[in-house]
């Protein structure tokens, strides 16, 4: 469907309400799984600023939350300090916990659909839990691509040291090529299709 993802309050309003539910709450536990790693490995910038917390405000911000309601796609940030880490592993580490997040919110929403057709619930939260485990494993695989502004940069410099190099000379560039790549080519189709393609494993699972 055309037009901006506010029109879906006239048009679908349960549709634009468990959407904007779905995200919402995943992005902060997103957000939270970073905080949380990033204390436990030795930093706590994030805990400090207020990051251990559910609440969008703290994990999303009002221009995040306004475009989600407007356009439908949203972000959120947690501050961190590599250099506070234990080890080098631990920046990988910290930056996977928010995809592994997600991983682990899809799963359990595949599980709420399985348990909502056991138990013969209405349709609703059936299709509810779909939207839930295919949004989560959107994010988590769109959160692992290997851009600067994404947490799979990070993740994969582990593996590639000199992607730090990179990112600390190149980072607005190689973030706007990211971008472009991922709004204005096919690659977003791959990543809703790959995640899907996760979800629908799962949902598969669950029955």
């Amino acid at each position: 469907m055309g037009g901006l993802f506010v029109e879906q309050l006239f048009r679908a309003p349960w549709h634009f309400m468990s959407w904007t539910l779905i995200v919402v709450f995943s992005i902060c536990v997103h957000e939270y799984a970073h905080a949380r790693a990033a204390l436990w490995r030795g930093d706590d910038t994030a805990a400090a600023r207020g990051h251990l917390t559910l609440n969008p405000l703290a994990q999303m911000g009002w221009l995040s939350l306004a475009a989600l309601l407007i356009l439908g796609f949203a972000w959120g940030a947690v501050p961190v300090r590599p250099e506070r880490f234990r080890r080098r592993e631990d920046a990988a580490l910290v930056a996977f916990s928010g995809p592994a997040a997600n991983l682990l919110l899809c799963i359990a929403a595949a599980v709420g659909y399985g348990l909502s057709l056991r138990f013969g619930a209405a349709a609703g939260p059936a299709a509810f839990f779909t939207m839930a485990a295919r949004a989560n494993a959107v994010l988590f695989v769109l959160n692992l691509l290997p851009a600067p502004m994404l947490d799979g940069w990070s993740v994969f410099a582990l593996f590639l040291p000199a992607m730090e190099d990179w990112r600390s000379r190149y980072e607005p560039t190689l973030s706007w090529i990211a971008m472009l790549l991922i709004f204005a080519t096919p690659l977003s189709d791959v990543v809703w299709s790959a995640g899907d393609g996760l979800a629908g494993a799962f949902l598969r699972a669950a029955v």
